[in-house]
């Protein structure tokens, strides 16, 4: 693992030290899945990516855990390193060649500056619905805390997620995963990672409040999650939450673990057809190499 260099990211950063950090290699000589996933547990992020080829992009996103097809946050990032650190200007577009295939990430520019990113997903997948006693427990929450005008469904743009929508931002704080009764669930479900939110929020400017677990995956919860968000997007274009087809709203994430997150989220329905991008801004941190 010589020459192995590392980039630390905060992604959906407003600020150094926030947001949701990344941990992006780039080695010269190949690693081993083994060794891919060994240094994932090591830095214990919710993501680690590796960059295994520049000729077309080819990224690999572990967990603590295990590998991901696709993961939002990390695809962000890792093209933000690669237009920082290697392409070195102005850039439109950077695709990433990942498991679930390939993710073009565009870039805004103030000036010379990266002002926002954004990730076109995979269009969505619309699954099974789920009780609101059932996911109540899950959360060890009351089932009146469930906004019960919305339907909670799983929904997928290349990571299923169960998406639950809460009345308050109280229920929302108050949601803490039992263990037993979550394993109990996704046992059964596609999805092993349940987002929930609510329309209160901490800042005034955002439009929703959003929290995201995923024991399965090694992340008892994510203080930024893209490819969840991507999933809620699509989810309330669906549900007809904003009485809308079309949105263009700003997420709020990670205020109740100490690391407040701004996602960026569009979605809008065509005849038929489901369009997700999700967008924010990412710092680099921190830079080192791999002894």
């Amino acid at each position: 693992m010589k020459n192995c260099k590392f980039y630390i990211v905060d992604v959906f950063a407003e600020r150094k030290y926030e947001g949701n950090q990344l941990a992006v290699f780039i080695c010269q000589e190949s690693l081993t899945d083994s060794e891919m996933q060994r240094i994932a547990k090591e830095m214990n992020y919710s993501e680690t990516t590796f960059i295994t080829s520049f000729e077309n992009y080819t990224v690999r996103i572990f967990t603590p855990e295990t590998e991901l097809p696709f993961a939002g946050h990390p695809t962000l990032g890792t093209a933000f390193v690669i237009q920082q650190e290697f392409i070195k200007g102005k850039v439109k577009t950077i695709p990433l060649n990942l498991k679930i295939g390939q993710i073009p990430v565009l870039f805004k520019y103030k000036g010379d500056y990266v002002s926002e990113i954004w990730m076109e997903q995979k269009e969505p997948t619309f699954h099974g619905f789920f009780a609101p006693d059932l996911i109540a427990e899950v959360l060890n929450l009351k089932e009146n805390d469930i906004d019960k005008r919305f339907r909670i469904q799983e929904v997928s743009t290349g990571v299923p997620t169960i998406i639950t929508p809460l009345k308050s931002l109280n229920a929302l704080k108050r949601a803490k995963i039992n263990t037993d009764k979550y394993y109990d669930l996704i046992e059964n479900t596609k999805a092993k990672s349940i987002l929930i939110f609510c329309p209160e929020t901490y800042d005034k400017n955002n439009d929703l409040n959003v929290r995201f677990f995923a024991d399965f995956y090694g992340v008892p919860e994510d203080p930024a999650t893209g490819s969840g968000n991507g999933c809620l997007a699509a989810y309330l274009v669906k549900q007809d939450y904003f009485n809308k087809r079309n949105i263009d709203i700003r997420v709020e994430q990670g205020y109740e673990i100490g690391r407040p997150s701004l996602l960026l989220l569009r979605a809008e329905e065509k005849e038929g057809k489901y369009y997700v991008s999700v967008g924010g801004k990412a710092i680099i941190v921190a830079k080192g190499e791999l002894v």
